[in-house]
């Protein structure tokens, strides 16, 4: 396929000991555990070669210490708009303990109390991914799970809400870029 442009690479943030369990995670300012930063250092095998003109980070700890160790931390911009998904009062709540007082709760269409919705963190994604696009080459971006699947749904122009059909795990590689004119994804968790 003729690829056209600059790629834009989303990574995940290593393994903390609330990603392992499954709780949420947007305003805790967890560390990486002893997984998570062995992770992040492989990213850095994984990205060495490549040729960044931007590179983002989340302000949070897992985030730019994911960054810090792939080994681009000293040219990285801290991007406020790359913060977590706002979990509100679900902070620190894992799904299924959500669900035991409001049954059938998702995140992609329910949002949280106190937090954010969806559509607010597209708004935020929409920003970057504005960012991204004016970039003069390839650019890397070290963010959270749900923030980055709303910005790869956001990329392929779907609605925010369809982040929650684009799984990703921890320390995750996605590259985003142009197939002609449009917007594509070419590699997904990866």
């Amino acid at each position: 396929m003729p690829r056209a442009g600059h790629s834009v690479f989303l990574v995940r943030h290593g393994e903390t000991e609330w990603s392992a369990s499954g709780k949420h995670t947007s305003r805790t300012d967890v560390e990486l555990t002893e997984e998570g930063e062995r992770a992040a250092r492989a990213l850095g095998e994984r990205l060495a070669g490549q040729q960044f003109e931007l590179v983002l980070t989340s302000p949070m700890r897992r985030a730019r210490e994911t960054c810090e160790l792939a080994g681009l931390g000293d040219r990285a911009e801290v991007d406020v708009d790359l913060k977590e998904f706002d979990y509100g009062d679900y902070e620190g709540l894992t799904t299924p303990d959500i669900r035991e007082e409001q049954p059938g709760w998702y995140l992609w269409t329910d949002g949280a109390p106190g937090g954010e919705t969806a559509s607010q963190v597209g708004a935020r994604a929409d920003r970057v991914i504005e960012r991204a696009i004016a970039a003069n080459g390839d650019v890397a971006i070290f963010a959270h799970g749900h923030l980055l699947r709303v910005l790869g749904a956001r990329w392929i122009e779907l609605g925010p809400e369809c982040g929650g059909l684009l799984a990703l795990d921890t320390a995750a590689v996605c590259e985003l870029g142009f197939e002609r004119e449009r917007r594509v994804l070419w590699l997904w968790n990866g």
